[in-house]
């Protein structure tokens, strides 16, 4: 699991549906949430989380997607086991991990100091804590 500091900076509301918009580092980051607690406002710091094996990985990526939060980053790690490989991502100081499958680290060659975009649907972004 990956987490890191963000801050509040728009929060949508219908028929309790929320689209909450964060930066953290200078990305950009949107949530979808059924229910927000009522301290969580705009201008509210607090830790995201996100799951490794929801991070989803693009490489020389052109085109649209309906995944709200894309983030260009580098390849700073590669772990490789028998059927998956942990990749430590990172821009700055933002730092990601992103779990793949062995076989797509190979076909889409994957190196160390390769440029990607990171890949979240807002759904998989969640709050950790309230600052």
């Amino acid at each position: 699991m990956s987490q890191f500091n963000a801050t509040i900076i728009d929060i949508q509301e219908h028929d309790s549906i929320n689209i909450v918009t964060f930066e953290a580092e200078g990305f950009t980051l949107h949530m979808m949430s059924l229910e927000l607690h009522e301290s969580i406002k705009v201008g509210t710091g607090l830790v995201l989380g996100v799951k490794a094996s929801s991070v989803a990985i693009a490489k020389e990526f052109s085109g649209a997607l309906s995944y709200a939060n894309q983030l260009d980053l580098q390849i700073n790690e590669i772990q490789e086991g028998e059927l998956l490989c942990s990749l430590q991502l990172k821009s700055k100081n933002f730092e990601l991990e992103s779990i793949i499958t062995k076989a797509s680290a190979k076909r889409m060659h994957l190196q160390v100091a390769d440029s990607i975009t990171a890949l979240i649907k807002s759904s998989d972004l969640y709050i950790v804590e309230v600052l």
